[in-house]
C-alpha cells in the first residue's frame, strides 16, 4: 500500500472517542496515543469526543476519569468537550438534534423504518436461524409496513426502533494496517440505528459525528472492525466521504485471551496510582502493536512522533507484558534526579500515613527538638514518631533506593521502617545461613559494642563502613556479622546496606534498633 502521507494543516483530523462508562482503558490509551502521534506527524488535528448515548452505563465520574489521565498521559487534544471548537458539541448527548435530522432524512428516502417486532420475536427468529446454522440476521417482517399502519402503531405507543435498510452488495475498504477489507451485507441484515428519533444508537452516531466533524482518519481497535460495513452503508446512504480507516491489533494478555481484570491493572488510573510513570506507559503502549523494526526500546514522545509509522503495526494482537513495563519503569526512575523523585514519592509516603507536611510555627517546635532529622521549617512530620524529619534526609533515604524501584508505590514498603518508632520482624529473620541464636546474639552485642565506640561527630557512611568491614574480618563471612545487623535495622529480608541505614538513622536510632532485635533471641 502506497505510504500515506499529509502536510497541510487541517487535512488530518483524527478523533479519540471513548464512551464514560468505566476507567481509561490500556487499549483505549494506547489508540488515544496513535491517534495523538499520527495528528501531531502530519500536522493535524486530534478531537476528544465522548461518547455518552449509552445513558444507562455513562458517568460523570467516568467522564472525569478518561480527560484527567488522558491529560496525564500528556495526550491533549485541540477539539473536546472542555475545548472551543467549530465542530462541537463534542458529548454526544448534547448532539440529538443533529442526529434526528439526519434520522428524518433517512426515513423520509425510504432507507431506514419502523420496527415494532417484539423483544421475544426477534430472539425467536434469532434461535431459529442459529438453529440453521445462518447468521442470525432480522427477518425483514416490518421493512414493507405501509405508511398509514406505522403511523397508527406510532400514534398508539408501541414500543419501536428504527433500522436501517440494508442494501445487499459487497463492502470494500483500504485499512492502513491490514489492506484490503470486504464484508458481505447479506451477513449484516437491517440493523438497528436508533431506538427513537431521540434516541441514535452507536454505528449511526458514529457515522454521523465523523462525518460532520469531518474526521480523515478513523484509528481505532480491532474489536470495531465489524462495525466499519455497518458505517460505510450509512455514510454511502446519507452521502458522506468515508474516513480512511487503520483498526489496531487487540490487546492480549500472555496467554493470549483477552486482557481483563482477571491479569491485573488494566485502568491508566490504577497504573498511575501505583506509581508508573508517564515516560514508561508511552513508551510501553507504542509497543503494543508497534515495531520499530531494530533492536531500540526506549522512546520518548517526541522521538515516536518523529519515528513511529502507523502502517508498520502489525496485524496480530499485541500482547501484554508486565514485565516489560516494570523494566521500563524501572529504567526511568533511574533516570529521575534526587529531587524529582523524592518529589514523586512523597505523596505515596504521606498516603501511606508514614509522614505528613509541617506547616506553620506550631508544627515546626514539633520538628525543631530533634538533630537527628535536621531542623528546618519547610519540613515534615514523621506521623508514628510525632517527630520532624527534614526534606533532605527524605532525599536521602530515596535516592538509597532508587536502582531498586520499580515503580514509586514500593517506596512505602522499602523504607516504612525509616519513619516508625518501632519495627517488628520475625526472630528467625536475624539468621544467617547456619547460625545459631547464640551466634546471632554475639553478632549484634559485637555490631553494638564496636558502633557505640564511633564519637557523634565521626558518625559518616565512610568511618561506620571502615569500622564493622574491620570487625567483619574475624567472621568466616562477612554476612554473619552485616545479615543480622542490617536486618535488627530494617526489620526486612532485603534493604539497603546497613552502613547506609545507619548514617541515615544516625547512632541512638541504630543502637536503639539493635537493643530491641536482641530482646527478640
Amino acid at each position: 500500500m502506497e505510504k500515506l502521507k499529509f502536510k497541510s494543516p487541517g487535512e488530518v483530523r483524527v478523533r479519540i472517542a471513548p464512551s464514560p462508562t468505566g476507567s481509561l482503558h490500556i487499549g483505549l490509551a494506547r489508540t488515544a496515543l496513535f491517534n495523538f502521534i499520527f495528528a501531531k506527524q502530519n500536522k493535524g488535528s486530534y478531537v476528544l469526543r465522548i461518547e455518552d448515548t449509552d445513558k444507562e452505563r455513562s458517568t460523570p465520574e467516568s467522564e472525569k476519569d478518561i480527560i484527567e489521565n488522558l491529560k496525564w498521559l500528556g495526550l491533549d487534544w485541540e477539539e473536546g468537550p472542555d475545548v472551543n471548537g467549530k465542530y462541537g458539541p463534542y458529548r454526544q448527548s448534547e448532539r440529538k438534534d443533529i442526529y434526528k435530522k439526519y434520522l428524518e432524512q433517512l426515513l423520509k428516502e425510504n432507507k431506514a423504518y419502523y420496527c415494532f417486532c417484539s423483544e421475544e420475536e426477534l430472539e425467536a427468529q434469532r434461535q431459529y436461524h442459529m438453529s440453521l446454522g445462518e447468521a442470525p440476521v432480522y427477518s425483514g417482517k416490518c421493512a414493507s409496513l405501509d405508511e398509514k399502519t406505522v403511523k397508527k402503531n406510532i400514534t398508539e405507543g408501541k414500543k419501536s426502533v428504527i433500522r436501517f435498510r440494508t442494501p445487499v452488495k459487497k463492502i470494500t475498504f483500504d485499512d492502513m494496517i491490514r489492506g484490503k477489507v470486504e464484508f458481505e451485507t447479506k451477513l449484516l441484515g437491517d440493523v438497528v440505528i436508533a431506538k427513537s428519533l431521540d434516541y441514535a444508537l452507536y454505528n449511526f452516531t458514529v457515522s454521523v459525528d465523523d462525518h460532520e466533524m469531518k474526521i480523515s482518519h478513523v484509528i481505532r481497535g480491532e474489536d470495531h472492525i465489524a462495525n466499519t460495513p455497518k458505517q460505510i452503508l450509512i455514510q454511502e446512504a446519507l452521502g458522506f466521504n468515508k474516513p480512511i480507516y487503520a483498526h489496531l491489533p487487540l490487546i492480549l494478555a500472555p496467554d493470549k485471551s483477552k486482557l481483563s481484570k482477571r491479569h491485573g491493572a488494566i485502568s491508566v488510573d490504577i497504573f498511575k496510582k501505583q506509581g508508573y510513570l508517564v515516560e514508561s506507559l508511552i513508551n510501553f503502549m507504542a509497543f503494543l502493536g508497534w515495531n520499530p523494526g531494530d533492536e531500540r526500546e526506549i522512546y520518548s514522545l517526541p522521538s515516536l512522533i518523529k519515528e513511529f509509522d502507523l502502517e508498520k503495526v502489525q496485524k496480530g494482537g499485541a500482547i501484554f507484558n508486565i514485565a516489560r513495563l516494570n523494566y521500563l519503569n524501572g529504567f526511568y526512575i533511574r533516570k529521575k534526579t534526587p529531587e524529582k523523585l523524592t518529589e514523586l514519592c512523597i505523596p505515596y509516603l504521606i498516603s501511606a500515613g508514614l509522614i505528613e507536611k509541617a506547616n506553620g510555627e506550631e508544627t515546626y517546635e514539633k520538628t525543631e527538638k530533634l538533630g537527628l532529622f535536621g531542623k528546618e521549617k519547610s519540613g515534615y512530620i514523621m506521623k508514628d514518631k510525632g517527630e520532624g524529619i527534614a526534606l533532605e534526609k527524605i532525599k536521602s533515604i530515596v535516592s538509597l533506593y532508587q536502582e531498586r524501584l520499580k515503580n514509586i508505590s514500593e517506596i512505602v514498603e522499602m523504607t516504612d521502617f525509616f519513619f516508625k518508632s518501632e519495627i517488628s520482624f520475625s526472630k528467625d529473620l536475624l539468621k544467617w545461613k547456619e547460625m545459631e541464636v547464640g551466634d546471632i546474639k554475639n553478632s549484634l552485642n559485637t555490631s553494638e559494642k564496636v558502633l557505640s565506640k564511633i564519637k557523634d561527630k565521626d558518625w559518616k557512611k565512610e568511618k561506620i563502613e571502615e569500622v564493622l568491614l574491620k570487625e567483619s574480618e574475624k567472621y568466616s563471612s562477612r554476612g554473619e556479622l552485616l545479615w543480622p545487623l542490617r536486618v535488627a535495622l530494617s526489620g526486612k529480608e532485603a534493604s539497603a546496606s546497613p552502613f547506609d541505614i545507619l548514617t541515615i538513622l544516625e547512632k541512638e536510632k541504630s543502637l536503639d534498633r539493635i537493643k530491641s532485635a536482641k530482646k527478640l533471641l
